[in-house]
């Protein structure tokens, strides 16, 4: 860690734009570390036997179309639990290691929590109905469920850096003892 931290401090050094490009490098290792997570759940997750049941039963509730054919009401929860872990671990990585931010939790997280749930709502609209252009495609549905799943962290990476680098400002740095 303190490797990292060297290198924050050079980057900081050389000013804001490289601060934010080495903050947006650090940003794709994380996102790579929720999207391993998202995907091991998305695909351990189906395997609980409650959960494997449900796959057969249609799921529609506003803008949410699960058909059975493509995981039905055992697939709505799984993509979108696996979603929401691996978000809250985004969440925790990205303040202390991408931006090493010092800001208070308490009023963060709620603030991307909101965002969070408004892009699991589009991710969770956008995925079955990927899923099912895949299927049609003649994909197998393992293969349709990843490229899908892809497809929204994708869009989903390219929103949140920005909006965790508006929330989670960086540390203060402590001030210099006066001179004498």
């Amino acid at each position: 860690m303190a490797k990292l931290k060297d290198i924050d401090q050079k980057a900081e050094e050389k000013g804001s734009l490289l601060t934010t490009i080495w903050q947006f490098v650090k940003f794709i290792v994380v996102s790579l570390l929720a999207m391993i997570v998202q995907f091991v759940l998305l695909n351990t997750l189906q395997l609980i036997p409650a959960i494997k049941a449900l796959y057969s039963t249609d799921f529609q509730w506003l803008v949410f179309v699960y058909p059975a054919a493509i995981g039905g009401l055992g697939y709505f929860i799984v993509s979108n639990t696996a979603n929401i872990i691996a978000q809250i671990v985004a969440f925790f990585v990205n303040k202390e290691k991408t931006f090493n931010s010092d800001t208070n939790v308490a009023i963060t997280l709620p603030i991307y929590i909101v965002f969070t749930v408004a892009l699991i709502v589009f991710s969770a609209w956008l995925n079955p109905t990927l899923k099912e252009v895949f299927v049609g495609w003649g994909l197998a549905e393992a293969a349709a469920k990843n490229i899908a799943t892809m497809i929204c962290s994708a869009v989903q990476f390219f929103l949140y850096f920005p909006v965790d680098k508006l929330l989670m400002k960086p540390r203060k740095k402590e001030d210099a003892p006066a001179e004498k």
